[in-house]
């Protein structure tokens, strides 16, 4: 048997473990129930795959995210390492095919969302397998009092009964410790061994500002710091803006959002990856699988959800061990954006029950139907359609995707119709002439019959599988058939893609899970306070205030973070800078970033005093983010 360093250094040509890796795979191998809290980019999933190639048997691998299933199984086979993974939209027939494969192939690893363990046939098929390791990724995932609480997950405990002798291994980057007992308790583990890896980052300074003038800042940070940098904002919209803005300051940047296709998330990813643009602008759909060491920037433009994803994505700088700044922007207008973004739009158990019945008639689901069908997906002509508000019923959806009714896979997808439009005998006799093209078109009648006689939704990425062909192939095939008048196709672009995962039962459904919705809804509250609390806070150190979220405490300040740069700066006497602005706004009103120029004091100075002038309401702040003396 290989020992752990010797399957490191053969698949992952890294020549030593990082802390605490090596130490959690001696606790699986030794056969006990471990518990690793490691933040982002601290290499989770070797803790499972190398332990599971160090022994005969397969891993079982429970993940809610298919994009990182599908990361990681790629990942493994591109290593020679067999792995697969059973994701939503896969019909029983593939299943069961998949299934074997795993029992009669020599597979190492199964991936599986914790929704396949609800159907009774797939647990007795895997009950079948030869598993000696179960590692539970996101397992926050499992805790009501978790950022992404999902009840499937507490099907996952069942698996204690049917595979009592073998490890299991929960991993998460962000827990409470409210939420780790949680985890403890729901999975079952039994004495479990926790390794907690610090959340603690000695060379990532955390930065809040305040400022009316966001591009102003944004402009500032990033020519002090040329290096690759991500700007973080909560919507595709804001994406497009910001990387217009910063190309007219004369910055490179490229934009990352779930609603690009395939080739272009790639291509923007490359540009960013080999640094011929310096900027990403993106939404919280761009971190999967980053690994670039030298990112210097992370810049929050908007207030993130909660203080979990904030550290998540604020964790992808730095990770070279050189100095690196996370800077959150705030402006007096954030709170009411959002408490607007995150909160208002929050939907009650009578707009759920609304939303997935829509959903149901707008795809012409029958009551008692509907199980494993897949649609491709556009919300806004959805929301359009049924008079429904935009971010609301995003929500819903994604309360339902959590909760396991149906799956949302935020991709952007083009919906395919085709149909023959000349005589079969004429398709034989141009494939005589096309031998070429006789594979694909062969391939196409036998996978749909009806294909002659109506428009067929066409499933590229299957033909190409089933005619050992690409799926480029396919579709510029399909263009040229088109092109010479021997079929119609219609192809309709979609932003996402749902399947219903149950039968369709309306109210039953939504009674069932609605228990959860007030829990989750009072959980956002708590984190968006959380976060309001953390940009706000002026009298502690930043990296204090996210350890104590997260249960560790630190001693001293970090020294670095905005508080402690302030707090060890000399700073002018407060009454000479209030006295300063008084007298300048008896003249007329202006704004932070003009008192700043005109007073010559420091930035931080000048709004510490604005503060102070605001708190005692000697000031007050007008819509255009002016001060005015009262």
């Amino acid at each position: 048997m290989n020992t752990a360093l010797e399957i490191l250094q053969k698949y992952w040509k890294h020549d030593a473990f990082r802390e605490p890796q090596q130490a959690i795979i001696h606790s699986v191998m030794d056969g006990n129930d471990t518990l690793a809290l490691m933040p982002t980019g601290g290499g989770k999933s070797i803790c499972f795959q190398v332990p599971a190639l160090m022994q005969s048997g397969i891993c079982l691998v429970i993940s809610p995210l298919i994009a990182l299933m599908k990361d990681q199984v790629k990942n493994l086979q591109n290593k020679g390492i067999k792995a697969i993974a059973l994701t939503g939209g896969i019909h029983q027939d593939e299943i069961i095919d998949l299934l074997d494969n795993c029992q009669f192939g020599n597979y190492k690893f199964l991936y599986l969302s914790p929704e396949r363990l609800q159907n009774d046939w797939i647990l007795e098929r895997i009950k079948n397998l030869p598993i000696k390791l179960i590692a539970v990724d996101e397992a926050h995932c499992v805790s009501q009092w978790g950022h992404d609480f999902r009840p499937a997950y507490l099907k996952i405990a069942q698996l204690k009964e049917y595979f009592p002798k073998v490890p299991f291994m929960a991993l998460t980057a962000s827990a409470t410790p409210r939420v780790k007992e949680d985890i403890i308790a729901q999975l079952k583990l039994n004495k479990p061994q926790i390794f907690s890896k610090s959340f603690y980052r000695e060379n990532l300074a955390y930065m809040v500002f305040e400022t009316e003038d966001k591009l102003h800042l944004l402009q500032q940070i990033l020519k002090k710091n040329p290096q690759p940098s991500i700007i973080y904002v909560t919507n595709r919209k804001s994406c497009l803006e910001t990387v217009n803005q910063l190309e007219t300051m004369g910055f490179t940047a490229t934009y990352y959002h779930g609603g690009l296709t395939h080739k272009d998330k790639a291509a923007h990813m490359q540009l960013w990856m080999e640094e011929k643009v310096q900027v990403m602008v993106a939404t919280n759909a761009f971190g999967m699988g980053i690994d670039k060491a030298n990112v210097k920037t992370i810049i929050h433009l908007h207030l993130p959800q909660n203080l979990e994803n904030y550290y998540q994505e604020s964790g992808r700088a730095g990770r070279d061990g050189e100095k690196a700044f996370a800077v959150m922007l705030n402006n007096p207008s954030d709170v009411l954006h959002a408490e607007a973004q995150f909160l208002s739009i929050l939907p009650d158990k009578a707009f759920l029950n609304l939303a997935f019945s829509k959903l149901c008639n707008y795809f012409q689901i029958a009551y008692g139907e509907g199980i494993d069908e897949q649609f491709g997906f556009n919300l806004n002509q959805f929301c359009i359609k049924y008079n429904l508000p935009m971010l609301k019923t995003y929500n819903a959806l994604q309360f339902l995707d959590r909760q396991g009714i149906i799956t949302l896979s935020q991709e952007f997808s083009e919906k395919i119709n085709i149909q023959f439009i000349i005589p079969s005998k004429e398709v034989i006799r141009y494939m005589s002439l096309n031998p070429n093209d006789e594979e694909i078109i062969l391939t196409i009648l036998r996978t749909y019959p009806g294909i002659y006689d109506m428009q067929t939704a066409f499933n590229p990425q299957l033909i190409a599988k089933k005619s050992n062909s690409t799926d480029n192939a396919v579709l510029s095939l399909l263009q040229k058939l088109k092109e010479k008048n021997i079929l119609e196709m219609i192809a309709k672009n979609n932003d996402a893609a749902i399947t219903f995962n149950e039968v369709r039962e309306d109210e039953r459904t939504i009674n069932r899970i609605s228990k959860y919705l007030e829990t989750q809804n009072k959980l956002k509250v708590e984190q968006l306070q959380a976060v309001l609390h953390y940009s706000k806070d002026t009298k502690t150190c930043k990296q204090k205030l996210l350890m104590a979220y997260f249960g560790e405490s630190l001693n001293e300040d970090c020294g670095i973070c905005s508080y402690c740069i302030t707090k060890n700066k000399p700073t002018q006497h407060p009454e000479t800078v209030t006295e300063k602005i008084i007298e300048l706004l008896k003249i007329q009103d202006f704004n932070s970033r003009d008192i700043q120029k005109l007073t010559k004091f420091p930035k931080d100075d000048v709004i510490f005093a604005l503060q102070k002038l605001l708190d005692d309401q000697i000031i007050s702040i007008k819509p255009n983010n002016s001060y005015s003396l009262q």
